[in-house]
């Protein structure tokens, strides 16, 4: 796990319920623009998290070592937009090993079973397991 997911992670799990909902909703509007290589794969559907009720589309790849999760989810779903922009933005440049080290339950850890609902954490839960797997096949 990187530094700066178990940090996210601290401040999550010490924070109460609403405050976990305010800070989705600053990771909601800091989720990165989906670069243009990825928009003609996403509008043939590759990428999308079937699991997932909100349509999120996933593009990890590992460049040099680095890992750099690309991804694009709604405005419209800012509990989930900003759940997937927490991992882009704390998974940024680790290491193929570190994003194998983040435990299947962060989100429990994080205390987000308090701020989402059952279906989106299966959704969620999906969309760790398919960043995870597919930063392990390309490194």
């Amino acid at each position: 796990m990187t530094e700066a997911l178990q940090e996210t992670l601290d401040l999550f799990a010490g924070s109460d319920v609403e405050t976990r909902r305010m800070l989705l909703l600053d990771y909601a509007n800091g989720l990165p623009e989906l670069p243009e290589r990825y928009r003609a794969l996403m509008e043939h559907g590759l990428g999308r998290v079937h699991e997932c009720q909100s349509p999120v589309f996933l593009y990890p790849e590992v460049e040099d070592g680095a890992v750099r999760l690309h991804a694009y989810v709604p405005p419209e779903s800012p509990t989930v937009r900003g759940v997937v922009s927490l991992l882009a933005q704390t998974l940024d440049g680790a290491s193929p090993e570190a994003v194998a080290a983040v435990p299947e339950d962060l989100f429990q850890q994080m205390g987000l079973t308090d701020a989402i609902g059952l279906t989106r954490q299966r959704g969620l839960a999906a969309v760790l397991h398919r960043v995870k797997h597919a930063v392990a096949e390309a490194s």
